[in-house]
C-alpha cells in the first residue's frame, strides 16, 4: 500500500457551490496509484463538501434556494451572531451536509458517475479561501 497527501485551495466569492473535480482528478492521476480510496476533507466549519450533478446549473441553484429556506439567516433562535448573520446558519448547513467524502479510485481516476462533480459548498456570504485536504491510499 502507498499513500499520498496534499492540500488544495478553493477560492469562493460567496454562497455557492464551487466545482473542483478537475483538480482532484489531475492530482489523483498524478500520484501513480491505480486503485484505492480517496478521502476529501474540508478544513472549515462553515463550508462543506458535496457530490452532485454537474450538468444542469439549475440543480445548484435549487440546492442553494432550498438550504436558504430551510436555514434562514437572521433567525432569532441563533445566539452565536458575533461573526455576522450568515455565520451560525453556515455552521448549521455544514453540520447537515458533509465535511468529508470517500471516493473509490480505479485506473488512477476517481470513480464518479457521468454527471457527478465534487463541490465545495460555501455557506458564507463573503469571499473565502478554503483549504481541502486530499488523502489517497492504494496501490
Amino acid at each position: 500500500m502507498r499513500q499520498h497527501l496534499t492540500s488544495i485551495t478553493v477560492r469562493t466569492v460567496g454562497q455557492n457551490l464551487y466545482e473542483f473535480t478537475d483538480q482532484i482528478t489531475r492530482w489523483t492521476s498524478g500520484t501513480g496509484i491505480r486503485r484505492g480510496l480517496l478521502t476529501v476533507f474540508v478544513r472549515h466549519t462553515s463550508a462543506s463538501l458535496l457530490i452532485q450533478e454537474n450538468a444542469d446549473p439549475d440543480v445548484r441553484r435549487d440546492l442553494l434556494a432550498f438550504l436558504r429556506r430551510l436555514i434562514p439567516e437572521g433567525d432569532p433562535l441563533y445566539i452565536h451572531t458575533l461573526e455576522g448573520p450568515d455565520d451560525m446558519p453556515a455552521h448549521v448547513k455544514a453540520a447537515l451536509t458533509s465535511t468529508s467524502l470517500s471516493i473509490p479510485v480505479e485506473d488512477g481516476l476517481p470513480v464518479l458517475g457521468t454527471w457527478q462533480g465534487v463541490y465545495l459548498f460555501e455557506h458564507r456570504q463573503s469571499p473565502h479561501t478554503r483549504k481541502v485536504a486530499l488523502h489517497l491510499i492504494g496501490e
